[in-house]
C-alpha cells in the first residue's frame, strides 16, 4: 500500500514539474544567446550590458549566459551560473531575460532544435590548426568549447552577418537585424562571442543599476562589513598591480583608449589623457591620494573620519606599507582572507568613498554600480596635480 502510494506521489510531483515546464511562455520574437568568450569578470560585464541593449532593441530574449571563469589549475574554464553572482528580476525591469540552463531544460529542444542550431559571427574564424575555414568554429578553443559543452550544444551551420554590427543606438542597425534575421526562421541568434563592442558603449553605462548583486553575495559582503571592519564610514580600493598589468601599462604611449579609460578621460579624450601613473600609480601616488581623500572626506562630512580602508587587488594589497604610513591616524586596513573577486565587488560597492583604477574594466564595473546609486568615487592620479612641489604646500580646497 505504502508503495502504491509512493507511485502516485511521483506521478503528482512529475505532472507538476511537467506542467511549469509546459506553462513557460515562448518568446514569439525569438531569443539572443551568446558565449561571454573574451575576458575575465571586468570585461565579460561590460559585454554583457551592451548584449542587454541589443537584446532589447532586437525585441528578443536574452538567454543570460553563465559567467566564464578560469581556476588555478584547471585546463578548461569554468561556467558559473548567472543568478549565483546576480539577481534575475531586477534585469527584468528593462527587457525579457531568462537563464541558459532554464531556456535549454525547458524550451531548447522544442524552440531551437539540434538542426536549426546555427552560429553567429561577423566573418569566418580560422580552425585551431591554423586551417582558412568556411566557419565560426565556434567551440574552438577555451573557452568557446566548454562554454557550449556546458548545455550539449553544437551547431550544424554558420552564419556570416558582417557587415551589420551592434550598435543599435545610431542609424538603422536594429531594422536591418530584424529584417534579415526573423524569429520565424532564426529563433536564436546564437552569438560565437557577445553582441557587444568593448568597453562598454556610452549609451549603456546606464543599465549598470539593473545589475544587482544576489542576496547571498550581499549578505557576505554585510557580513564582512559587520564583522570585520571598525564601526564608522570605511573606504573601500582597488589597486591593479599584478605582472600581466604592470606589462598592459607599458603601452599607455601608443594606446591612449586603453581598456576601460573612457570612465576618466572621456570617449573622445575631452577630459584629458591617459598617463602611466594612472593605469599603474606609483606608492608614493596611491598613500598621498588616500590621505588627500581622507581628508577631503573629514571635510565634507563635518568632521565624521574614515575609520578604516577595505583593498581589492589582484597581487599586492599593500597591507604592511599602508599601516606603516597611517599608523598616527589609527586607520585600519584588511582585504578578504581568501581570494574572492565578486565579493571584493560588492564590499567595494557599499563602502563611503571608492578609489579606483581608470584603466580597469573592474574599477568601472564598481564605478557604474555606485554612480547608479549617487555614491561618491575617484580614480588614482586622475584628475592630475599640478606640476611643481605641491608635497611641500598646504593644497587648496579644490585640488582635495
Amino acid at each position: 500500500m505504502l508503495r502504491l502510494a509512493n507511485k502516485y506521489i511521483f506521478m503528482i510531483l512529475s505532472c507538476i514539474s511537467l506542467t511549469k515546464s509546459d506553462n513557460l511562455e515562448v518568446d514569439s520574437n525569438g531569443y539572443i544567446a551568446y558565449c561571454p568568450c573574451m575576458g575575465r569578470f571586468g570585461n565579460q560585464a561590460d559585454h554583457f550590458l551592451g548584449a542587454l541593449a541589443f537584446a532589447r532593441h532586437i525585441n528578443r530574449t536574452l538567454i543570460l549566459p553563465p559567467w566564464v571563469e578560469y581556476r588555478q589549475g584547471q585546463v578548461k574554464s569554468i561556467q558559473v551560473p548567472f543568478d549565483r553572482y546576480f539577481q534575475v528580476e531586477p534585469l527584468r525591469e528593462y527587457h525579457r531575460v531568462i537563464l541558459m540552463g532554464e531556456f535549454m531544460e525547458s524550451l531548447g529542444k522544442d524552440v531551437w532544435p539540434e538542426e536549426k542550431r546555427i552560429a553567429f559571427c561577423y566573418m569566418a574564424r580560422k580552425a585551431l590548426d591554423g586551417r582558412e575555414t568556411n566557419s565560426c568554429n565556434a567551440k574552438d578553443g577555451n573557452p568557446f568549447g566548454a562554454f557550449w559543452d556546458e548545455f550539449d550544444i553544437d551547431f550544424v551551420d554558420s552564419e556570416f552577418y558582417g557587415p551589420l554590427n551592434y550598435d543599435v543606438h545610431h542609424g538603422d542597425g536594429t531594422a536591418k537585424w530584424m529584417e534579415k534575421y526573423p524569429a520565424s526562421k532564426f529563433p536564436v541568434l546564437a552569438f560565437s562571442g557577445a553582441p557587444a563592442s568593448f568597453p562598454v558603449q556610452k549609451e549603456n553605462i546606464g543599465l549598470q543599476k539593473y545589475l544587482k548583486f544576489s542576496e547571498t553575495v550581499l549578505q557576505r559582503a554585510q557580513k564582512f562589513r559587520k564583522d570585520s571592519l571598525p564601526r564608522g564610514a570605511f573606504m573601500g580600493i582597488h589597486l591593479r598591480n599584478g605582472i600581466d598589468w604592470v606589462r598592459t601599462c607599458e603601452h599607455t604611449k601608443d594606446s591612449p583608449n586603453l581598456f576601460a579609460v573612457a570612465q576618466c578621460v572621456g570617449y573622445r579624450n575631452e577630459k584629458g589623457s591617459l598617463s602611466h601613473e594612472m593605469c599603474f600609480p606609483s606608492k608614493d601616488t596611491i598613500i598621498r591620494q588616500l590621505k588627500r581623500d581622507m581628508k577631503k572626506y573629514k571635510e565634507i562630512h563635518h568632521g565624521d573620519e574614515i575609520r578604516s580602508v577595505f583593498v581589492a587587488s589582484d597581487s599586492n594589497h599593500m597591507l604592511q606599507d599602508f599601516t606603516e604610513a597611517f599608523k598616527r591616524m589609527g586607520v585600519s586596513f584588511h582585504r578578504l582572507p581568501e581570494d574572492d573577486p565578486h565579493l571584493d565587488l560588492a564590499i567595494l560597492e557599499m563602502s563611503n568613498h571608492f578609489i579606483g583604477n581608470c584603466v580597469s574594466s573592474y574599477t568601472a564595473f564598481v564605478k557604474r554600480s555606485r554612480d547608479a546609486k549617487g555614491l561618491p568615487s575617484s580614480f588614482w592620479a586622475f584628475p592630475p596635480r599640478p606640476k611643481g612641489n605641491s608635497a611641500k604646500r598646504t593644497p587648496t580646497h579644490e585640488e582635495l
